[in-house]
C-alpha cells in the first residue's frame, strides 16, 4: 500500500485507526529512537504487534495525517525534560526531589540509583516511584546546584 493511500482517524473509544482495503484495525504509532533521534523511524504497529507501515521521518508521514500521528506520541510519550533539580531531601536513598521541569514543578521519588540511566555522555533519563521517566537532557547545561546533587548520585 502506498503511504500517500493510507486513511487514519480515531473509532469511538478514540484510539487510532488505520483503514486499508475496507478494514479498520487500531494501530499505535511508535518511534523507533524517541530521545536521539525523534523525527526518524516511526512505525504504525497493529494489535498483534506488527509493524504495519513504517516512516523514516516524521516529514514522510502525509501532512494529512501527520497531526494525528504527532498528537497520539505526545500522549503516550509523556516524559518531562528535568531543567533545574531544588532540593534533594537526602543523598540516600529512597529520596525526594523537587525538580523544575518543562512541564512545571514537581516532586520526584528515587527508590534508588539504578533509577538513573546514562543515554549517553550527557543525557540520564531518570525513573521515579510512579514509572514515571524524566529526562536530563544535557548535564552540562544544567546550573551547578543541580550538578553538584545530582553528581552525588552518579
Amino acid at each position: 500500500m502506498q503511504k500517500s493511500e493510507l486513511q487514519l482517524g480515531r473509532n469511538v473509544f478514540g484510539r487510532l485507526v488505520l483503514v486499508r482495503d475496507g478494514a479498520a484495525e487500531e494501530v499505535v504509532p511508535v518511534r523507533a529512537f524517541p530521545i536521539s533521534a525523534a523525527d526518524e523511524g516511526v512505525a504504525l504497529i497493529n494489535a498483534e504487534g506488527r509493524e504495519v507501515a513504517w516512516f523514516d521521518r516524521m516529514t514522510d508521514v502525509p501532512e494529512t495525517l501527520r497531526g494525528l500521528v504527532e498528537s497520539e506520541l505526545a500522549s503516550r510519550e509523556f516524559m518531562p525534560e528535568i531543567k533545574r533539580i531544588e532540593s534533594v531531601s537526602s543523598f540516600a536513598t529512597p529520596s525526594t526531589w523537587q525538580v523544575e521541569t518543562d512541564r512545571g514543578d514537581t516532586a520526584m521519588v528515587l527508590k534508588g540509583e539504578e533509577d538513573i540511566r546514562r543515554l549517553g555522555r550527557t543525557s540520564l533519563l531518570i525513573a521515579d516511584s510512579n514509572g514515571i521517566q524524566f529526562l536530563v537532557r544535557d548535564i552540562e547545561k544544567l546550573d551547578r546546584a543541580s550538578r553538584r546533587m545530582l553528581d552525588r548520585f552518579l
